[in-house]
């Protein structure tokens, strides 16, 4: 009797742990799995942090929340706080409910949010809120980067001295040895006007460069500026990690890229995988927010 109780509690723990699902896994450049801990530790040690996200995914946006608040542990609570999500002539309304000043409704009112504000930014806003953190408005108004998409690089050189103030010093240097340009150019395929190509790089330029010295006019001695933004923003090491290399390239910076994956074990991908210092991987599957 004593060995068939013992066999059922075998089955039962081998059925439960066919059955454990994984949410995520983080893993470093060298593809060795880090526990959370460990990675918040290391990330300490750097003066930028980009965190890479899928803009949908639900995990991605909690864990953003999560590092956050163990990285302010961590830090002591010498943190700083910016997003792509948040474009520099928004950057008043922004101090105005940080500070108390403006309600969730004023900000809404006022401020150009993303339809997923309420759900995947509003929880890092509070905390930069609640904790009396500086939350930093990084990305060019929007109506600009159209405006490249359409008219090229340099219509930016019309502008009034006020409207330069929200995008990146110019002349911004665009060059196609940028990670992640080359793979953009391939995608509007071989019969693509050049000058409509150019312009579409160059738009997404103009956010990297103006994204990059957001970040730079803003970072302080000893603490750490987490900046939260789309993963092709500085996957490969491109994007806005690029374009402060360019400009001090002694700066210690990290970045946390996302991957998506079908294996229920969360293995690094074999295919499409180029580590970052730190890789999150996520289920394909994973719940999304729109």
């Amino acid at each position: 009797m004593k060995n068939i109780f013992i066999a059922i509690l075998l089955i039962s723990f081998s059925v439960i742990n066919a059955q454990s699902f994984k949410a995520y896994q983080f893993y470093d450049q060298k593809g060795k799995e880090i526990k959370t801990e460990k990675l918040v530790k290391e990330l300490a040690e750097y003066d930028v942090v980009f965190f890479g996200e899928n803009h949908n995914s639900s995990i991605n946006h909690w864990l953003q929340l999560k590092i956050t608040e163990a990285l302010y542990q961590q830090k002591k609570g010498q943190l700083i706080l910016g997003a792509e999500m948040f474009e520099r002539d928004n950057q008043s309304q922004l101090n105005q409910y940080l500070s108390g000043k403006f309600d969730a409704k004023t900000l809404k009112d006022s401020a150009r949010l993303w339809n997923n504000y309420a759900t995947d930014y509003k929880p890092l806003v509070d905390f930069a809120k609640d904790k009396k953190l500086n939350f930093i408005a990084t990305n060019i108004p929007r109506r600009y980067a159209s405006q490249t998409s359409k008219e090229g690089l340099e219509s930016l050189n019309n502008l009034t001295a006020k409207e330069k103030t929200y995008i990146a010093q110019l002349p911004i240097k665009v060059t196609l040895d940028t990670p992640g340009y080359p793979e953009m150019k391939k995608m509007m395929g071989d019969h693509a006007e050049e000058m409509k190509v150019m312009n579409f790089i160059s738009a997404q330029a103009t956010k990297d460069a103006t994204m990059a010295e957001s970040i730079m006019k803003n970072i302080q001695s000893g603490k750490t500026f987490i900046h939260y933004n789309g993963n092709y923003h500085s996957k490969e090491f491109g994007g806005i990690y690029w374009y402060i290399k360019q400009k001090n390239p002694n700066l210690k910076m990290a970045v946390i890229s996302v991957f998506e994956s079908e294996d229920s074990e969360l293995k690094v991908p074999e295919k499409d995988y180029i580590p970052t210092n730190f890789n999150l991987i996520i289920p394909s599957d994973m719940t999304k927010t729109f």
